[in-house]
């Protein structure tokens, strides 16, 4: 079944010559309005997939901007949100969500490349050859119809010439009849009638020759020429449509080939949002943010209507049962009650002094951890510059050994630096594990007797560095009796300390106190006080009174805050 043959009229009527180059050009006509309306399809279905292309494209362009502006921006070892399985799976999902903008970039590519760009290659071609095929067809039709017009001519010739030719035997044959025509002019018709009588054969004779020829070069056209021009326009609209159907197909599998990666994507989402654990999370918590720090014990009870002789209580923190007021531990004043009170801005340090005992044990360790990785890899660096370096000796074509050795004095340089960081991280983390060692426990007790006031003289500013330590040795407290325990929090006030021209706190008055020796400064019961320098452990504290005036008193004698 081809165009060549079946698009003609089967009817058993003969078609005049009129109708046939009718229905030539009404073929013509439906075959280039079909091939026009299928190439005009394929572009449409090129337009659409590359709209579709784009639409892919700012798909994924979007997803990248939502994983970008969702995704910690802090590197995982550094943010301690990293170490909660809630925080790994959003992550992971993000990076699920990337990798599906990845695919979806994927997509758009193929559809670009394989659908887009040769199908817009394949309808310029097309076009080209529907071009050449109906040129090809128009030249058949103009060469037709001059023949058939040289045929009418001649046609028309003959006819004229067969007039004329009988006109004039019929003159011939009238003067010959007549009497009075002379002899000349009947011999001059004859010759006349003889003439067109020629003339009309001949005309007969060409016009034959011309129908002849154009029977043929019409027969060719019908039964030849024309039906290999449509089927050439059959062959190349079916070519047409088979590639359409391929670009059809290219956008399903398209799709198709994503779909594995996607579906992974999608299954790593599932596992991400399995892995939360809430228990484990809660215990991330617990060993990022554990402090070592003891709870503190129970508050002292304050019996404002005995001033001077308080009622003791058993469960008082710092009142003793005979009612005498508690000494602080040596070089330390006061409880620190950290959920309920404000803390100081702290100061950064080498040794992270400023964190708790248990994280403070725990940034050590990675600061030690990381001096070890550097430490072995400038190792394994300086090692392989001395295996150059002999390689560099024994074939001196391959490089200069004088070269290598600023980089391995600088190595040399590394190490030896590292090593003492290593040692000093070392020191540190001992220190702080024995602290943390020290700090654990529950409860803590509490003192049951007082010891007596400091003995020592209160410190002098202008004393030197000997009269220093002999005031500490003269102030060194007795042993606490049996069942003492150690004051609370006895270790981290550097925590708390601010510079020494500024209050550090406040505290107010237990007892009145006469400051009748040097550097001493008198107070009265129920007197606030600023607080200006902790007892550096001779039971004296520096305060300075609001109307004026700055020196020590007891530390047995004031209850203290902090700020």
């Amino acid at each position: 079944m081809d165009w060549g043959t079946e698009l003609w009229d089967a009817r058993e009527r003969r078609a005049t010559l009129p109708e046939r180059r009718r229905e030539t050009e009404d073929q013509f006509e439906v075959l280039e309005r079909h091939t026009q309306w299928g190439l005009d399809l394929l572009d449409r279905y090129v337009k659409f997939v590359k709209e579709r292309t784009e639409v892919e494209q700012a798909y994924a362009k979007q997803l990248r901007s939502l994983v970008k502006k969702y995704m910690p921006k802090r590197p995982g070892k550094d943010d301690p949100e990293s170490k909660f399985s809630q925080q790994q799976s959003f992550v992971q999902i993000l990076q699920e969500v990337n990798d599906f903008a990845g695919q979806r970039e994927l997509v758009a590519e193929n559809l670009s490349v394989h659908v887009c760009l040769e199908l817009a290659k394949y309808s310029q071609e097309m076009k080209q050859e529907r071009k050449m095929h109906f040129q090809e067809g128009r030249r058949a039709q103009q060469q037709l119809e001059s023949g058939f017009k040289q045929l009418e001519n001649s046609k028309r010739k003959f006819e004229r010439d067969c007039r004329e030719a009988e006109k004039a035997a019929q003159t011939a044959e009238r003067l010959d009849q007549d009497i009075n025509a002379t002899k000349a002019d009947v011999e001059k018709a004859k010759q006349q009638a003889h003439l067109r009588s020629h003339m009309a054969e001949e005309s007969k004779n060409e016009y034959a020759a011309q129908l002849q020829r154009f029977n043929r070069d019409q027969a060719h056209f019908y039964f030849s020429q024309m039906p290999q021009i449509f089927n050439k326009l059959q062959d190349m609209d079916e070519r047409r449509a088979t590639h359409l159907g391929a670009g059809y197909r290219l956008l399903s599998e398209a799709e198709l080939q994503v779909v594995p990666i996607i579906a992974k994507c999608l299954e790593g989402m599932k596992v991400a949002a399995d892995a939360v654990d809430a228990k484990n999370d809660s215990q991330v918590l617990i060993e990022l943010h554990k402090s070592g720090f003891a709870r503190p014990g129970d508050v002292e009870f304050e019996d404002f209507s005995q001033p001077m002789n308080r009622v003791p209580s058993d469960s008082s923190l710092g009142t003793p049962s005979d009612g005498r007021p508690e000494l602080r531990g040596p070089g330390r004043s006061r409880a620190k009650r950290w959920p309920f009170s404000k803390r100081n801005k702290t100061v950064v340090t080498e040794d992270f002094s400023h964190l708790p005992p248990e994280q403070q044990r725990k940034r050590l360790q990675q600061q030690l951890e990381e001096r070890n990785r550097e430490l072995q890899k400038e190792i394994d660096q300086r090692e392989a510059l001395k295996k150059m370096k002999d390689v560099y000796e024994k074939t001196p074509q391959m490089g200069d050994p004088a070269s290598l050795e600023p980089r391995i004095t600088e190595t040399l340089n590394n190490i030896e630096r590292l090593k003492l960081e290593v040692q000093k991280y070392e020191a540190w983390l001992a220190e702080a594990e024995s602290r943390v060692l020290s700090n654990r426990g529950d409860t803590l007790g509490r003192h049951t007797r007082p010891p007596d006031p400091p003995a020592s003289a209160p410190p002098d500013s202008s004393s030197n560095s000997n009269n220093g330590s002999q005031d500490k040795e003269s102030s060194e407290e007795p042993p606490p009796e049996e069942g003492q325990d150690a004051p609370i929090y006895t270790e981290f006030d550097e925590d708390f300390e601010e510079e020494p021209a500024s209050p550090i706190g406040h505290c107010v008055a237990i007892y009145h106190f006469e400051g009748s020796s040097e550097g001493t400064i008198s107070m009265a019961e129920g007197e606030d006080l600023s607080l200006m320098e902790e007892d550096k452990g001779d039971g004296w504290t520096r305060v300075r009174r609001k109307q004026g005036g700055e020196g020590y008193v007891p530390t047995s004698y004031l209850r203290v805050t902090l700020n």
